[in-house]
C-alpha cells in the first residue's frame, strides 16, 4: 500500500507510475477522499473543542446560580455529543473508502524497470547453459509422460476436472526428489530457514501480500471463510505481520515447499495441454524480510539462489527483467527466470523473483527500529520461486528425454531417487 502523504505531495509521479503500468490515473480521486477525511476530522475537532468549552461553562453557570444558562448549556452538550457520535461513524466510513481505494493501487515500478505494457517489452539480461541437441524430434512432456504411463490427465479430469494431473511411479518420485533437492540447497547453502506453513489463510493474510481485495477471482475460497494459498509467499511473508522487528534479525530468510492453488480465472484457453498451468501445483518459495538499505542486494541474491537450482540440474535458462506493465501487483521490480523447453522450442517461466519495497509491510504493519532512531521504519519484503516443481519436472523430462521415450535422471537428483538413473515404462 502506498503512503497517502506521499501521494498528496507527488500526485503527478503517482499518475506517471500508474501510466507505466497501463493503469488509469488515480491521484485526483485519492486526494479528494483524503481531503474529505481531513475536513471531516477538522469539524470533529471543532465540535469536541466546543463540547469541552460548554462543559466548563456549565460548572461556572451553576456556581453563579444561573440555572437557565446551565440548562441551555447542558442541552447543547448533549446535542454536540450526538453530533460527534454520528460524525465518528461518518469518519469510519470515509476512512474505509480511502483505505479501499488505496488498497487497489499497485506498487510503483522502480526507476530502472523497463517501459512497456506486456511481455513483449521484457528485457533479457543474461543466459546460462547450452540448449540440448537431439538426433530425434524432441517431444513435449505430456506426450512423454503419457507414453510412460506415469502422467494421467484423463483420470485426473474424472476426479477433479480440467487442469489437474495424476503422476505415478517414477515421475511422482522425480517430482518429490526435485522438492527435496531444492529445500536442501536453499537451507544448506543459501541460508534460508525451512518453515511448514498453513495452507489455509484468513482475509488479512492475503490483504497483506496484495492478493486481496483486487484478485479474489484468482483464488479458491472455502465454505469456512478461509482461502487456499496461491503461493507460500502469503503465509511466509505474514510470519512477521503486526510486528516491530529487531534490526539484528534482518535479513530474515525463509523457505517452504507447499501445494499452491489457483483458479487461473484469467487464463482461459492458455496452456490447456499438459502441466504448465494447473489449479494445484507444488512450489518451493523463497521470502526475505530486509532493511530498506539492503533490499536491492537481497533481490540479486534471491534470484541467484533460484538460478542455482537450474544450474545444478544442468538446464539452460535466461533471466529477464519484467517491464512495468507485466509485473505483479505488489512488485516494484521483478526478474523472471525462463527455462528452455525443447518440446515446445521456447523459454517458459519457472521462477519470478520480486522486490516489493515497503508496499506489503504497510499492509501488514511490519516495521523495524534502526539502531539510534526513535521512530520505527517499514521493512522491505521480497519473494521468489525457488522454483516451481511442476515446471521443473517438465523441464527435466523434456531436456533429459531419450529417443526411446525414457528420461535420464540428472546426476544431482539420483541420491533422492534411490540411485535410479533412468525412468522407463514398466514392462
Amino acid at each position: 500500500m502506498l503512503d497517502i502523504r506521499w501521494i498528496r505531495e507527488n500526485p503527478e509521479k503517482l499518475d506517471e507510475a500508474l501510466a507505466r503500468r497501463g493503469a488509469a490515473p488515480a491521484s485526483a480521486e485519492l486526494i479528494r477522499l483524503d481531503e474529505a477525511r481531513r475536513e471531516h476530522l477538522t469539524r470533529l475537532q471543532q465540535l469536541q473543542g466546543r463540547r469541552n468549552d460548554a462543559s466548563k461553562a456549565i460548572g461556572k453557570a451553576k456556581g453563579s446560580g444561573d440555572s437557565d444558562a446551565a440548562e441551555k448549556l447542558i442541552r447543547e452538550v448533549a446535542e454536540i455529543k450526538a453530533a460527534i457520535q454520528e460524525g465518528e461513524e461518518t469518519e469510519r466510513r470515509i476512512d474505509q473508502s480511502l483505505e479501499d481505494a488505496l488498497a487497489r493501487i499497485p506498487n510503483l515500478p522502480a526507476a530502472d524497470v523497463p517501459a512497456g505494457l506486456d511481455e513483449s517489452a521484457n528485457v533479457e539480461i543474461r543466459r546460462f547453459g547450452e540448449k540440448p541437441e537431439f538426433d530425434f524430434e524432441p517431444k513435449e512432456h505430456a506426450e512423454l509422460g503419457e507414453a510412460l504411463g506415469m502422467m494421467d490427465f484423463e483420470q485426473a479430469a474424472k476426479i477433479s476436472g480440467a487442469r489437474f494431473t495424476v503422476l505415478r511411479g517414477g515421475l511422482a518420485r522425480l517430482e518429490r526428489a526435485l522438492g527435496q533437492f531444492m529445500l536442501d540447497l536453499h537451507t544448506g547453502e543459501h541460508g534460508y530457514e525451512e518453515v511448514a506453513t498453513p495452507l489455509l489463510v484468513r482475509d488479512e493474510a492475503l490483504f497483506g501480500t496484495g492478493q486481496l481485495p483486487k484478485f479474489s477471482e484468482d483464488l479458491f475460497h472455502t465454505t469456512a471463510g478461509r482461502w487456499l494459498i496461491p503461493t507460500a509467499e502469503v503465509p511466509l511473508t505474514n510470519l512477521v505481520r503486526e510486528q516491530i522487528l529487531d534490526p539484528a534479525d534482518l535479513p530474515t530468510r525463509v523457505t517452504a515447499l507447499t501445494p499452491c492453488f489457483r483458479s487461473e480465472a484469467g487464463s482461459a484457453g492458455r496452456d490447456t495441454r499438459g502441466m504448465l498451468r494447473q489449479h494445484q501445483f507444488y512450489k518451493v518459495e523463497l521470502v526475505s524480510i530486509t532493511a530498506a538499505e539492503t533490499s536491492l542486494d537481497e533481490h540479486e541474491r534471491m534470484t541467484a539462489s533460484a538460478e542455482e537450482v537450474l544450474k545444478r540440474l544442468g538446464l539452460s535458462y535466461r533471466v529477464v527483467t519484467l517491464c512495468a506493465g507485466d509485473m505483479g501487483f505488489s512488485a516494484s521490480k521483478t526478474y523472471d527466470i525462463e527455462v528452455w523447453l525443447p518440446g515446445q522450442g521456447a523459454y517458459r517461466e519457472i521462477s519470478s523473483c520480486s522486490v516489493c519495497g515497503d508496499f506489503q509491510a504497510r499492509r501488514m504493519g511490519t516495521r523495524y527500529r534502526p539502531d539510534g532512531e526513535r521512530s520505527p521504519r517499514f521493512v522491505h519484503t521480497l519473494n521468489g520461486s525457488g522454483v516451481a516443481l511442476g515446471r521443473a519436472l517438465i523441464a527435466v523430462m523434456e531436456n533429459y528425454q531419450n529417443a526411446d521415450g525414457s528420461i535420464t535422471v540428472p546426476q544431482v537428483l539420483r541420491p533422492y531417487m534411490g540411485g535410479i538413473e533412468r525412468i522407463e515404462r514398466s514392462a
